[in-house]
């Protein structure tokens, strides 16, 4: 399989991390990002630093953090070939705890910084005659659960499964393929032997592995034939 090009936001985060590593085991160049340069540069030696190792620090909400990232990309490997939005926050706070800067970091961090890097990078895609956007987002906002506040995390994770639709329908006819990864509780670390009670939660009742996403990113990633799709666990 050729070898290609793939930008990672949020790659400090546990799943971030996973996901370069999958890509890299299996031979592809990458291209880190994370807010913070200190973490960034802690993975990026984490996971070897090679020559198909790039990294680029910076806030994603940033449009110009976009421009960065496809200017590392082509600019050491030749290609932007597959894009994968994993930047965001994840910090339940009930309705009446919100307030305005509370809600304007989902807005940067979840909503903006998918846009923009996505805005950023696919002029090269469209260019190269093709390319794959994958976001992760979240099935909580088709199945809805009474006990967690997320009202002002939802409707931001809804409308980047309805950026993936309709990018797709928009860039199709350039072979551009987006796809939302969506997946349910991921195991954490807990301390002692208390349990991750938020495995229940799961279609499969059991709370995922880290590398149970990083394998569906990349299936999703090397199919010719997946576009528009919202996949859940």
């Amino acid at each position: 399989m050729k070898k290609q090009t793939i930008i990672i936001t949020g790659a400090s985060s546990r799943i971030g991390r996973e996901i370069a590593r999958h890509f890299l085991k299996n031979g592809d160049n990458v291209v880190l990002n994370s807010l913070t340069a200190e973490k960034l540069a802690q993975v990026f030696h984490e996971l070897g630093g090679g020559e198909n190792l790039a990294m680029v620090a910076g806030n994603v909400s940033n449009r110009v953090t976009g421009i960065k990232l496809l200017a590392a990309a082509v600019g050491k490997f030749g290609s932007a070939d597959v894009l994968v939005n994993n930047a965001g926050i994840f910090e339940p706070r009930p309705f009446f705890n919100v307030d305005e800067a509370y809600l304007d970091r989902f807005l940067d961090a979840n909503l903006k910084g998918t846009f923009f890097t996505t805005q950023g990078i696919i002029p090269q895609m469209v260019k190269q005659g093709g390319g794959v956007v994958i976001n992760i987002g979240t099935p909580l906002v088709s199945h809805l659960h009474g006990g967690a506040p997320t009202t002002a995390l939802l409707p931001l994770k809804g409308a980047i499964h309805s950026f993936t639709v309709q990018w797709a329908a928009e860039f199709g006819k350039h072979n551009i393929r987006f796809n939302t990864i969506a997946p349910g509780a991921v195991q954490r670390p807990m301390p002692g032997n208390i349990e991750d009670r938020s495995a229940g939660l799961d279609l499969l009742n059991r709370a995922g592995e880290v590398e149970d996403i990083a394998q569906m990113v990349y299936t999703v990633a090397k199919s010719n034939f997946i576009s528009g799709a919202i996949i859940t666990t």
